[in-house]
């Protein structure tokens, strides 16, 4: 099969080849690599090549919605057993970490056919917007190589927008679906809290913020490896509700006339691009133009303390995790990077008060969303603050590198965090993606479409939240605007 009949197709769209037999998994498979072997050079999306892996899967009897598709997993939290798994850190690719189990996410892809062959770049164990770590690289966008592909499943977003894959491996724990999304033009849903299995390692990450899931080109697409994925299993600390029907068969029914309320006020003060603008904008009129209600309204929720208690567990939590790194490798500060160093001590200071105090307050962030959910159907936001930053924009200054350095070797990093400065932090790390923590902290689905590119071709997705395990009601929506203004040929348009 040739890349141009190959790209024109989903990953049901392909699967029903497979299924037809006009085409073999093992012909799939291989002009997904041979479009890698061409453009990964000049994008860095696969890190971790697997290709006898899929050689033998694509000769296997392959069952499932997804038989036979070309896949890649993040390399992040998605392991394969007999595989490296880095976490995007120098500590573990030095030590050649090596997978005991798979993931149960990975087991349930399986169970629905995919035939892997790789893992994405993605940052140090995804704590960024951005991805480019030092133990790989930096992962650019397919729309403008000069410009980032987000974070933290920035390699898997650049590899399905550059047409190596139609549909990847991805997870969210503070917007790393919705992001890397919105900057390279694709659909990326993040289901509620629970929705999808975290096991065996773990029964929830981040107490149910993080979760994953895929990035698709097509909406279907995403419906249908939900409907393979979603719900509990022995390590889960809960069982979400499933929907009545499949999701796939749930969005060929038009969703009901939807009362939406929309902001583009960053919840922290900080600057928000004249594109996210015009991009909540165009697509107002667009909701309003399919008989929906379009009203500007937003939660009764202080932007600010989200954001610090987003970031008190996230540093904290990244604390824990870092040092379980530490003791599994016997690693030094030399195998980790300055950033993760610093976030990791700042997180190291909380105290249990501090932290259980905080996470009081998810309680009320969630209440406040339950309310503004009994007068709107859907909270429409930006994904984005901004079109995808250029490559190194997004970094800590060469004055702050010293300064931290010097204060790790004394044990006083943590100052930094401490006052009026957290709040400078926290703009000075959020600024760029503000509007996705909400969903994340809250447990709440939401999801970025892509209907918007600028006058430079850069895209920049629209950010719908939902209430708690209506995915349907996302679903339904994001199909409806994908019929009226389809963008799945909006991808013939990169040049690699």
């Amino acid at each position: 099969m040739k890349f141009s009949e190959y790209q024109q197709y989903d990953g049901l769209g392909l699967a029903k080849l497979v299924a037809n037999k006009d085409v073999h998994p093992h012909e799939l498979l291989l002009t997904a690599l041979l479009r890698a072997a061409e453009v990964n050079p000049k994008l860095n999306a696969i890190t971790i090549p697997m290709h006898d892996y899929a050689q033998q899967r694509s000769q296997l009897s392959l069952e499932g919605a997804f038989a036979g598709v070309p896949f890649l997993v993040k390399d992040l939290f998605q392991e394969i057993k007999g595989y490296p798994s880095t976490f995007g850190s120098q500590a573990y690719k030095r030590a050649n970490y090596i997978a005991q189990t798979n993931s149960e996410i990975v087991n349930r892809w399986e169970k629905a056919g995919i035939v892997t062959f790789g893992r994405t770049n993605t940052p140090e164990f995804g704590i960024k917007g951005v991805t480019e770590p030092e133990a790989w690289g930096t992962c650019r966008n397919p729309w403008n190589i000069n410009h980032n592909s987000g974070g933290s499943s920035g390699g898997s977003a650049s590899a399905v927008a550059a047409g190596i894959v139609p549909l990847a491996g991805a997870g969210d724990g503070g917007g790393s679906i919705r992001i890397p999304a919105s900057y390279c033009g694709l659909f990326g849903l993040k289901p509620s809290r629970g929705r999808t299995p975290w096991g065996p390692h773990l029964s929830e990450a981040m107490h149910g913020a993080a979760m994953q899931h895929v990035l698709t080109k097509s909406v279907r697409d995403s419906a249908a490896m939900l409907d393979a994925t979603q719900g509990s299993e022995t390590h889960s600390l809960f069982s979400i509700k499933a929907p009545e029907h499949s999701y796939l068969e749930i969005i060929q029914r038009p969703p009901k006339q939807l009362k939406i309320g929309y902001s583009t006020k960053s919840p922290i003060g900080t600057k928000v691009s004249a594109d996210a603008e015009a991009a909540i904008l165009h697509t107002a009129k667009l909701l309003e133009s399919l008989g929906h209600l379009v009203v500007e309204a937003e939660p009764a929720i202080d932007g600010m303390n989200l954001a610090k208690d987003f970031i008190t567990t996230w540093f904290s939590q990244f604390s824990y995790t870092l040092q379980e790194s530490r003791n599994l490798l016997n690693a030094g500060d030399e195998d980790f990077e300055l950033d993760s160093l610093a976030l990791a001590a700042f997180g190291e200071k909380t105290t249990a008060l501090q932290y259980i105090h905080n996470l009081n307050n998810w309680g009320h962030y969630a209440s406040q969303m339950n309310l503004f959910f009994e007068q709107y159907d859907l909270y429409l936001i930006p994904s984005t603050a901004s079109t995808a930053p250029k490559n190194g924009e997004v970094k800590t200054p060469a004055w702050q590198k010293q300064l931290l350095k010097g204060l790790l070797k004394i044990g006083q990093a943590h100052r930094l965090a401490e006052g009026k400065l957290i709040e400078k932090i926290i703009k000075e790390n959020l600024k760029w993606v503000p509007f996705t923590q909400l969903a994340n902290i809250t447990g709440l689905p939401a999801m970025s479409v892509p209907l918007y590119w600028n006058k430079n071709q850069l895209p920049l997705g629209s950010q719908f939240v939902a209430p708690f395990g209506r995915e349907d009601r996302l679903l339904q929506l994001a199909h409806q605007l994908e019929q009226t203004q389809p963008w799945m040929q909006k991808y013939n348009e990169i040049k690699l």
